[in-house]
């Protein structure tokens, strides 16, 4: 069974409509883990219907290699992003797991990706759920 980390962090908004898209999507047939910088995060991923939770640095840390993906906004590879919430160890831990990443190049950080059409958030979920489907065949 697909493992996915869903990483997000603040209240949880962008996490969570990932986590739903994902659920709607691929049913029971995928095992979501909803890892939040922070209680709120967790929690709103958490009422989008991931299988499991988990909050903060050490949680994050620990199962960035447990997971078959990752998947998050830009800033989950950016050390002290998200006003803070995003440590450097959480960082580097994502961008050095062996895990497939996929990220929303969402601009929240200031850094813009060059080559990238700026697309709803909506959009770029569906993007995301092709890409699942295309490499998995899930």
């Amino acid at each position: 069974m697909l493992k996915i980390a869903v990483v997000d962090g603040q209240g949880g908004g962008i996490g969570s409509l990932i986590v739903k898209r994902l659920r709607d999507e691929f049913g029971d047939s995928i095992e979501i883990l909803a890892l939040g910088t922070n209680a709120a995060a967790t929690s709103a991923m958490m009422k989008s219907r991931a299988n499991k939770g988990a909050t903060g640095e050490n949680a994050i840390v620990w199962n960035a290699n447990r997971v078959d993906m990752i998947i998050g906004p830009m800033s989950i590879v950016l050390p002290n992003a998200m006003l803070g919430e995003l440590t450097p160890k959480m960082a580097e831990a994502i961008a050095s797991s062996d895990a497939r990443k996929i990220l929303l190049p969402l601009n929240q950080e200031g850094v813009d990706v060059i080559g990238v059409e700026k697309e709803p958030l909506p959009h770029l979920i569906e993007k995301l759920i092709e890409k699942i489907k295309e490499k998995y065949n899930v």
